[in-house]
């Protein structure tokens, strides 16, 4: 995937804010006004202080008071207020960001994600989407309201003496850009490090309970126990040398303040010693400083905060703009589908020839077996017929028409796929039927699992059809699973069926079923047939032999 520079990645994650500007500019616009508030209340104070003494006419002790506890309450209201618009952004923008993200994988699978790393992307998906709350909230308003804050504070010491105005400017310089920078640009990569090894934990972790039976069954335990622990390991070292450089920049930001804040206090002793500034200048300058320094602080812990939502940023980003190896098909023709062929075509994985010269053709309305050893290329012939992949040469048609020419909705609903390993979520066995077909009535859902040699098996649940499947169907057998694969196929009603090894989990009465039902089909549905069984086989119009990528 994709890797954005830091400033590419920042551009574009800004590019996402467009419908929400004036909430920003709102939040912006609150937050220095209420870091204001709270710059002056100490400001005010010796004010008041000094009316106290006698030694300044305005504001008076009363109106001091006064003014004080209008700026505690406004500080709080208007806080509160800047971080429900910031978190509101947030979380609108991370919701819109998941659905682009969630788009982005269904546009790329399965081509560009077969073989991807699960764990990589389910972190992805949660916690680096997770992390850019960071950037929405505490990063875009802080900066222009840090860079606005410092800009009046600069103007308001500036009408003291020029000289304090100077080292206001000098001290926000160097806590709100010289320590971010510093730190981000020493800590390198470790944030995408993080970021990555993060995923890698997590696929290593989802790949041990997955396979939690095998396992325990070759008593693996303690070498998957120590691959998880050497990975975290690393994770926590990486982890550590962030935080360390978290804690640099801390002790450097409040050396820095205290050092400014010194200075301040010098510089308005000489002047106050040349007469060029009063006493209360000189105290008012140094408390205005001192008090001011909230904005520039959130920007300086920016620099290590900043490397881990970046480093989020930029894989998200890497997935938005991943251009897939299929694009889909919006503006085609749509089809009745009137049977399909596969001329002279070419195909290959990653440089690894799977299909020569391969040529077929599938009429209307026959069941068309096909038969092979494993790896002649069965399987991917049907994932071409489904155009998960494109051919390298050659053409695949349904209805006389190439499969890139048609609108890839109206292919899809032309066609029903049956893999040997079917998937099931995690939800109830209705659910998991209706992928297929939505708006199905219960009777056309019985009509199917009953298609499928499935309904009694169903009803025989103390749930019915509302009961509730494992994560991947580990609650059911594989037998099982499959007879469902098969159901949500009859469900979905395609006049193409595509059936990879339909009865590889099943024994010899269900398999007696399903071919029955299969041999139903005919003169009604076009069915791609793909087994080793000679029994499967014996439903066939037609038998191909595929080896090697080619019919033999």
């Amino acid at each position: 995937m994709k890797r954005a520079s830091s400033f590419e990645t920042v551009r574009k994650m800004l590019g996402l804010v467009d419908s929400m500007t004036g909430i920003v500019a709102l939040a912006c616009v609150l937050g220095i006004l209420g870091f204001l508030c709270a710059i002056f209340i100490p400001v005010l104070a010796v004010y008041g202080g000094f009316a106290a003494l006698g030694g300044s006419a305005f504001p008076g002790v009363r109106e001091t008071i006064a003014l004080l506890a209008v700026l505690a309450v406004l500080r709080g209201v208007l806080h509160y207020l800047e971080q429900l618009c910031n978190h509101y952004i947030a979380f609108k923008l991370l919701a819109n960001i998941r659905d682009r993200v969630f788009s982005a994988l269904r546009r790329l699978a399965p081509a560009k994600l077969a073989g991807a790393d699960r764990g990589n992307l389910v972190s992805m998906i949660t916690s680096d989407v997770e992390l850019l709350e960071v950037f929405y909230a505490h990063t875009i308003s802080p900066v222009v309201i840090a860079v606005v804050t410092s800009a009046i504070m600069v103007g308001f010491a500036g009408s003291i003496h020029v000289l304090f105005a100077a080292v206001a400017l000098c001290a926000y310089l160097a806590v709100g850009l010289f320590v971010p920078v510093w730190i981000y640009r020493s800590a390198g990569d470790v944030g995408l490090e993080i970021r990555t090894r993060s995923g890698q934990l997590s696929g290593s972790v989802l790949g041990s309970l997955r396979g939690l039976r095998e396992v325990l069954q070759f008593s693996a335990g303690d070498r998957r126990i120590a691959d998880v622990k050497e990975q975290s390991d690393r994770l926590l070292v990486a982890q550590r040398a962030l935080r360390g450089k978290t804690g640099a920049a801390m002790a450097c930001t409040n050396a820095l303040i205290l050092m400014f804040s010194l200075g301040q206090l010098a510089v308005g002793a000489a002047l106050y010693g040349t007469g060029a500034v009063s006493g209360e200048g000189v105290i008012v300058a140094t408390t205005a400083l001192f008090s001011s320094f909230g904005p520039v602080v959130a920007l300086a812990n920016l620099g290590t905060t900043l490397q881990g939502t970046l480093a989020s940023g930029q894989r998200v980003i890497g997935i938005l703009e991943e251009e897939p190896l299929v694009e889909e098909n919006e503006t085609g023709a749509d089809i009745e589908f009137d049977g399909a062929s596969v001329e002279r075509v070419g195909f290959s994985y990653g440089g690894e020839r799977v299909l020569r010269d391969m040529s077929i053709d599938i009429p209307r309305g026959r069941v068309v077996g096909i038969s092979g050893k494993s790896g002649s290329g069965k399987s991917t012939l049907c994932r071409l017929l489904m155009r998960f992949w494109d051919v390298d040469e050659g053409r695949v048609a349904l209805s006389g028409r190439s499969v890139r020419d048609i609108r890839t909705a109206s292919l899809r609903d032309a066609e029903a796929f049956v893999e040997q390993d079917t998937h099931l979520f995690h939800d109830s066995i209705r659910d998991n039927l209706l992928i297929a077909r939505p708006d199905a009535t219960q009777d056309q859902i019985e009509a199917a699992c009953r298609a499928a040699s499935v309904h009694d098996f169903i009803m025989s649940l103390p749930d019915g059809y509302d009961t509730m499947v494992g994560e991947l169907g580990d609650t059911l057998s594989g037998g099982e699973c499959q007879r469902l694969g098969l159901a949500r196929a009859f469900l979905h009603d395609a006049p193409f069926l595509l059936l990879d090894e339909p009865t590889s989990n099943l024994d010899s009465l269900n398999e007696a079923a399903i071919l029955k039902s299969i041999d139903e089909q005919r003169g009604k549905r076009t069915v791609v047939l793909i087994s080793h069984r000679a029994s499967t086989m014996g439903v066939a119009d037609r038998v191909v032999s595929m080896d090697s990528g080619r019919v033999s």
